[in-house]
């Protein structure tokens, strides 16, 4: 158990691969608020070759062409089961066909395998008969060149072959040397590699007992958060409550405080009515009096001689008759009295109508603090349970296995880079001698087709196309010799460069194939992963090594898939089967002290409604009769003078009519009355017509409060009544559900809590990242990336330059005649021959 990280990081700097599988859901509910700080790791989790990648995928569809066969899964676990046999049996017929798929499989391997070594053997028989058959003077060897006609054409034909085929032999020594130099350069880069792995390891054995503090630390902020609430009763349960019972009560108190308003408003209005009333009486009186006195005085003026004589007789004959009009609204006097109504109202508003609304009012706003108040003993009981949780939280992660696992994969780790520091060393120093081979191969390569350049440059410049055989220049005898010892370098040693053309394409494609693309695609691990194939008494290896349960499905692919999402260790390695966090955190444990203190929490409350004494209010106010008032007789009143006349008017006419009398008592007489009844009107009817105008506005306020009265007062004590029902029948059951309400959300910290707990040891804590990046790095990156690649690029440019020596060769020495100066030539009768 200890050693499962450890076993991860061997397998992976060994080379072998492992894991993958289903993929684990990783997702945490997006209600949580928790999150583990991120871990930052430096090491990349994926290798981009750059530019020279062209070059790896040719060499790639080179090798897909030679060996065109899928991964052989059935095969290779075959060739691992013989492998564990101690004595293999080679005339079995299973042990036959398995030679014959190995074969099948590598096929083309072998076919280019054997065409190297024909090359070797054939290159080096050839070069020595070739030399033999030249010091006969046989093949070219002599000295002599037969002239022929279309000799110009096979000159230029073989000259540009040749350099056609140099071209082309230069492409594969270019590919040579950059093979070579990536080698050196990437193996230069593998300290700083390992060093950056050895660095995300140790950061992962850092961070993740900072990781198990902060959940710890995060116990903090959850029982932060419910003492909150709890001290918060008051506004979390008592205003729960108050909510619920809002909806159905304060609408009730509403109207009744409007109906409290509305009766105030019916007294102010009765007695603004009584007072009007009592006041146009006393006005209606003063103006009848004074109106009387007026007419007095006009008869006795219009007694005057002068009204008997013409044509002052007709002004006080209309005079006169217009006295008939100085007369007051007699109705003023008799509108009715409305102090019976005013007894009644003020017998209601004996009872404090507004103050009992108030106390319902107060009733409700008073459920937090009696809330509170009733829960004090509950509260301190809960907060002795959460202080107790937190130190059975940190018993559980104490326990956790994964901290001993990191305690030996820390010891692990340090001995690994040990290791690894103390070989690198030895593994530069081999780089050296491979880098140092390459050098003197690419060299050799360069320098034979450097001849071949020089042949070909000095044959063409010094070629002289009037010039015999015989008699041709030095620099194109030059270009000859240099085009012959070009294929004298080739006969030399292109058979021991396909020597190791051959060794090199051998080790590298069969590792492409066998493990470099399988560990790519994920199939070298299904094959791990086969039942009983690693070791026959454990149906899967992983499981079997690490728990000693073989039964149990625990794969080298699953566990690699999950540690590359970054899935933690509890999960990966399904830790569970030695220590099962589920147990240790049982929600329904750790809550069942939380719920039973808040089951026993109880709240008793008591919502005043009005009472007795309010109802019979409002029923004595709808029985005062104001709704059924008739106020049309007051508004018929407000809407007629004072007076049968219009005094003001009456006044100028009279006075008009004074003044077209001649100069006189009689005129003086009537301009006096004329002024009387201006003032009557100034002092008596404009009074009245503003205590109109009061008596109006009362009478309109009296309308609209007792519009619908009774209706109203009946809605209202309806109203009351389902409100009372409702608080008697109910108000038990919305304190029960409030209560469950509250006790489910203070539950629910704690839930979520250790959900996130257990979510985050499985998927979070020590998330196993670094180590499946550590494989790719060994795998993936070490072997495919910085050897593999390089190596396979360097035979494959080196083979196909080795392989282009041979009709170089051919052309250098059918050239070499049309340059090298001749010892004889032919000779012709005919000189235009």
């Amino acid at each position: 158990m200890a050693l499962v990280l450890g076993s991860l990081l061997l397998l992976g700097l060994c080379g072998n691969s492992f894991s993958g599988g289903q993929p684990s859901s990783t997702d945490a509910p997006k209600t949580w608020n928790y999150e583990l700080p991120a871990t930052n790791y430096e090491t990349q989790d994926s290798h981009t070759a750059g530019p020279i990648g062209i070059l790896f995928e040719l060499v790639h569809i080179f090798l897909y062409v030679v060996q065109p066969r899928d991964f052989p899964e059935d095969t290779l676990r075959k060739v691992i089961q013989k492998a564990r046999e101690s004595k293999i049996d080679y005339d079995k017929p299973e042990t036959l066909i398995l030679g014959l798929k190995i074969i099948y499989y590598e096929a083309g391997i072998i076919l280019c395998s054997v065409l190297g070594l024909l090359f070797i053997i054939l290159m080096p028989l050839v070069g020595y008969f070739f030399c033999m058959c030249r010091c006969c003077n046989k093949c070219g060897g002599e000295l002599h060149q037969r002239q022929k006609e279309n000799g110009l054409f096979l000159r230029k034909c073989f000259a540009i072959s040749l350099l056609v085929i140099c071209i082309i032999i230069s492409i594969g020594i270019f590919c040579g040397f950059v093979a070579n130099h990536q080698v050196r350069t990437r193996i230069k880069r593998s300290r700083k590699l390992a060093d950056s792995n050895f660095k995300d390891l140790r950061t992962l054995l850092n961070e993740t007992p900072e990781q198990i503090k902060y959940i710890l630390a995060q116990y903090n902020t959850t029982k932060d958060k419910a003492f909150s609430d709890l001290n918060s009763i008051n506004s979390v349960l008592g205003g729960g409550i108050l909510d619920r019972l809002r909806p159905n009560i304060i609408p009730v108190l509403d109207e009744i405080k409007s109906m409290a308003t509305a009766i105030k408003e019916t007294k102010e209005a009765l007695e603004n009515m009584n007072s009007t009333l009592k006041s146009l009486h006393q006005q209606s009186t003063q103006l009848s009096s004074s109106l009387t006195s007026v007419k007095t005085s006009l008869r006795a003026s219009l007694n005057d001689p002068l009204c008997s004589v013409r044509p002052s007789s007709e002004t006080c004959n209309s005079i006169r008759l217009s006295l008939s009009q100085l007369n007051s609204n007699p109705e003023l006097r008799q509108l009715p009295p409305v102090d019976a109504e005013l007894d009644k109202v003020n017998n209601v508003l004996r009872t404090d109508l507004d103050g009992l609304v108030q106390q319902g009012y107060q009733s409700l706003n008073d459920i937090p603090d009696r809330v509170q108040s009733q829960t004090k003993t509950v509260i301190a009981g809960i907060k002795r349970v959460l202080n107790s949780i937190g130190s059975d939280i940190d018993n559980v992660t104490q326990h956790l296995p994964i901290q001993d696992i990191l305690s030996e994969f820390s010891v692990y780790v340090n001995n690994t880079e040990s290791y690894i520091h103390r070989n690198l060393p030895t593994l530069e120093e081999y780089d050296s001698y491979w880098w140092l081979g390459g050098l003197v191969i690419c060299s050799l390569l360069t320098l034979i087709v450097i001849f071949y350049y020089l042949g070909l440059l000095c044959g063409v410049c010094g070629y002289d196309r009037h010039a015999t055989p015989t008699t041709r220049g030095c620099v194109s005898n030059t270009g000859g010799v240099f085009l012959m010892v070009g294929v004298g370098l080739s006969f030399l040693f292109c058979w021991i460069l396909m020597i190791i053309v051959v060794l090199t394409f051998v080790f590298g494609a069969n590792v492409e194939k066998l493990i470099c693309e399988p560990y790519t695609s994920k199939e070298l691990f299904r094959v791990l992963d086969t039942p009983y194939l690693l070791n026959e008494d454990w149906e899967y290896y992983l499981s079997g090594k690490l728990f000693n349960k073989s039964e149990m499905k625990l794969t080298f692919q699953q566990v690699y898939s999950d540690c590359k999402k970054n899935r933690g260790t509890y999960g990966t390695l399904h830790l569970e089967n030695s220590f099962d966090i589920s147990d240790y955190l049982n929600i329904n444990e750790h809550t069942a002290s939380i719920s039973s203190e808040l089951e026993s929490l109880k709240v008793n409350l008591n919502i005043f409604l009005l009472g007795a004494a309010g109802r019979k209010s409002l029923q004595d106010f709808a029985a005062c009769g104001i709704d059924r008032m008739s106020y049309d007789t007051y508004l018929a009143q407000t809407g007629k003078s004072p007076a049968g006349v219009n005094l003001l008017s009456f006044a100028y006419d009279l006075e008009a009519k004074a003044n077209s009398l001649p100069p006189g008592n009689l005129r003086n007489s009537l301009k006096r009355d004329a002024q009387t009844i201006k003032t009557i009107h100034q002092q008596r009817v404009l009074p009245i017509e503003q205590s109109l105008s009061t008596l109006y506005q009362s009478v309109k306020i009296l309308q609209r409060t007792g519009n619908g009265l009774l209706e109203r007062v009946n809605r209202i004590l309806a109203s009351l009544d389902f409100a009372q029902n409702f608080i008697t029948n109910n108000i038990s059951s919305v304190i029960i559900e409030e209560t469950k309400k509250y006790r489910k959300t203070i539950i629910g910290y704690f839930e979520h809590y250790l959900q996130w707990i257990e979510f985050s040891i499985r998927e979070k804590v020590a998330s196993c990242k670094p180590v499946a990046t550590a494989l790719d790095t060994a795998v993936d990156v070490f072997l495919c990336s910085y050897i593999i690649d390089p190596l396979n690029l360097f035979w494959f440019g080196i083979g196909k330059a080795t392989v282009f020596l041979l009709p170089a060769l051919i052309f250098a020495v059918k050239l070499a005649k049309y340059y090298r100066r001749m010892d004889s030539e032919d000779v012709y009768d005919d000189p235009s021959h």
